[in-house]
């Protein structure tokens, strides 16, 4: 990966790649899960596991000191194990599109055939994946890498090996313990169990899915693993009643109701979710972001940690910052950014505002161009905006500072006390007109540019 970030970690979809083998292994029943990792990772990858809630208790860390193969990792990971397993799973930690359900037919072989099984797959081209060789009769008798073929047999076996396994325990030692590194790379290779399994009669394979083969070991694999995914993930939306246009792409953890929309280059990120019927349009970019049901985010806005309610309407180019909520039929346009503020019922702020740390209250109008300052430069302070108020463009609001009910702040005024309720705040310098004064300044700044 050319990285300081552990391959495994890498974002996929929202979340890092290891992320899904977990996932899989959890929801299958693991009663116990075991991440082999290398020197030096352990403490991001403990950092992940901690974000799985409830069933990170279920997750441990093995170090695997020296890379000795894959053979040598899941002996290490084996014997890392809290308790006396009856069934291992092996899953490999760069293999993003693997799902529990793909795990099952594995979990219900070994329960027919006791022993170990293997998911197999017969992708359109099989170079580079470890072939599975099988006898006269069909039966499973080894898996041999790719470097390890000669051309003839590359040529005559197309059935690869996923590198997922289910292994009853005690075999599963046995086999291990008996690998010897010799092959091409000088490692222990865990294939090389299969064998061992199949010269006991005790080994199968169940082909499933070629997804189960997108493995991860560069960044082009990465963003073809992404595609798939968000790909798979707009296919499930599409199919429970949500629109999803052109290249919108929904992370994985995002939710979004029936009858949605989502338009083409939107991208929805984090825990972010979607009410029913709700649009969110052209280019729009939502991270951890609740939108409720009817509510519309117009081209190019962007959400961050805010919360937009029933029918509320954002943007074109808006930008709601963490902290803010847009209440119920609420109005927020064109170059309006708000950080940690509530808009309340209706209110409207629909032209270039800044609308920072403020409490606005239902029905208030808010005219272009108003600012909250709300820096002093050492503390942020909140400026409130009673219900019905109306703030003139151009206004500028110094907090801390309230305005109150069905009080009016006329056009250019810098408010820096509280405004009564019903009250009207203006505070801006008389205007005085003198009259033929704009010829002569005309003629007296003609005059000292022909001097220059």
């Amino acid at each position: 990966m050319r990285s300081r970030l552990p391959k495994v970690l890498h974002p996929v979809a929202g979340r890092p790649m290891l992320h899904y083998p977990l996932r899989a292994a959890l929801e299958s029943g693991a009663d116990e899960v075991i991440v082999v990792v290398s020197p030096g990772t352990e403490a991001a990858v403990r950092a992940h596991v901690a974000t799985l809630g409830d069933a990170a208790a279920r997750v441990s860390l093995a170090v695997q000191e020296v890379a000795r193969g894959t053979g040598d990792a899941a002996r290490i990971g084996l014997a890392a194990a809290r308790s006396t397993p009856g069934r291992v799973l092996v899953l490999c930690g760069d293999t993003p599109l693997v799902e529990a359900a793909d795990l099952a037919p594995l979990f219900s072989a070994v329960t027919e055939r006791p022993g170990l099984s293997l998911l197999s797959a017969i992708p359109d081209d099989p170079t580079g994946y470890g072939r599975v060789v099988r006898g006269p009769t069909g039966q499973v008798e080894a898996v041999r890498e790719h470097r390890d073929l000669d051309e003839a047999e590359r040529a005559a076996l197309h059935e690869v090996n996923a590198g997922v396994y289910v292994a009853d325990a005690a075999l599963l030692r046995e086999g291990l313990a008996a690998l010897s590194p010799d092959n091409a790379q000088g490692e222990l290779y865990l294939t090389d169990v299969v064998a061992f399994a199949a010269r006991a009669g005790a080994a199968s394979a169940v082909v499933g899915p070629a997804h189960v083969l997108v493995g991860v070991n560069d960044r082009a694999q990465l963003e073809d693993a992404a595609a798939l995914l968000h790909a798979r993930i707009a296919g499930r939306l599409r199919a429970a009643g949500v629109t999803v246009r052109g290249d919108a792409r929904v992370d994985d953890g995002v939710t979004v109701e029936g009858d949605a929309v989502l338009e083409a280059g939107v991208h929805l990120r984090g825990a972010t979710r979607v009410g029913a019927g709700a649009l969110i349009d052209v280019g729009s970019v939502l991270t951890d972001a609740v939108v409720a049901a009817g509510a519309r985010v117009k081209p190019y806005s962007v959400l961050e940690s805010c919360e937009v309610g029933v029918g509320a309407e954002i943007g074109p180019f808006s930008r709601l910052r963490p902290g803010t909520v847009i209440e119920e039929a609420a109005h927020v346009g064109n170059f309006v950014e708000a950080k940690n503020t509530r808009l309340g019922r209706g209110a409207k702020a629909n032209h270039l505002a800044y609308l920072g740390d403020g409490d606005v209250g239902a029905g208030a109008n808010i005219g272009a161009g108003t600012i909250f300052c709300n820096y002093d430069g050492f503390a942020k302070h909140r400026t409130e905006i009673g219900e019905g108020a109306f703030i003139g463009s151009d206004s500028q609001l110094v907090a801390p500072v309230r305005v109150g009910k069905g009080a009016y702040v006329a056009t250019g005024t810098t408010v820096t006390r509280e405004v009564p309720d019903d009250a009207l705040a203006i505070a801006r310098t008389k205007q005085e007109n003198k009259e033929g004064y704009g010829a002569r300044l005309r003629g007296r700044l003609a005059a000292q540019a022909k001097r220059r």
